[in-house]
């Protein structure tokens, strides 16, 4: 048995795209942008160590590493990005080019997904990814062309959190279903040791 901390990330990414989704329906035109800094910082910074520790140590089995891995890690630079531009004032322009590609490969991720039935749930978990990575894909659009139209927002923020939904669906059903798999993991460092007392 391996363990992994790919429930973080996951929960994470709920968190993410549910603050995203804020974001897009009232941190644009909020006057105190600023204050949506440390939101996007927290999320970026999770998903940028901890998918930088699985892409640069391969610690899953199979193809998961590179899935898993390099998009949480191009979630997280984003988020990063969208952190520093938004406390400095700067635009969000190349923000969204760099999300343009990550989610044009998430999106080929979860198509990928679906099609070799990759994880407990290929549908939902490609599903997710799917539309993660449209998020990223039309973020420009969003943020620029259509920023003034308020029903196209509401669309995005929708979109938004239809993708969150869907990764919380999986990140529950690993909380729920981990506990019972792992009850009797031992730590390496703790193998051959004397029960305590």
């Amino acid at each position: 048995m391996f363990v992994d901390f790919l429930s973080l990330l996951l929960l994470n990414m709920v968190a993410g795209y549910v603050l995203l989704s804020l974001y897009v329906y009232r941190g644009l035109d909020d006057p105190l942008n600023r204050r949506w800094t440390a939101g996007f910082l927290m999320v970026g910074l999770v998903a940028f160590l901890f998918g930088g520790y699985i892409t640069v140590t391969w610690p899953l089995p199979g193809p998961y590493n590179s899935i898993f891995g390099e998009m949480t890690v191009m979630f997280g630079v984003i988020f990063l990005g969208a952190a520093a531009a938004i406390a400095n004032g700067w635009s969000l322009l190349p923000v969204t080019v760099v999300a343009f590609f990550a989610g044009a490969a998430a999106a080929v991720s979860g198509a990928r997904i679906i099609d070799l039935k990759l994880t407990n749930a290929p549908v939902l978990s490609g599903v997710g990814f799917i539309l993660s990575g449209l998020a990223g894909v039309f973020s420009a659009p969003t943020l620029y062309y259509l920023r003034g139209n308020r029903s196209f927002r509401v669309i995005a923020a929708l979109w938004l959190l239809t993708a969150a939904a869907c990764w919380a669906l999986v990140v529950y059903v690993e909380y729920w279903m981990h506990p019972p798999i792992f009850s009797k993991w031992v730590p390496l460092v703790m193998r051959g040791m004397a029960p305590v007392k």
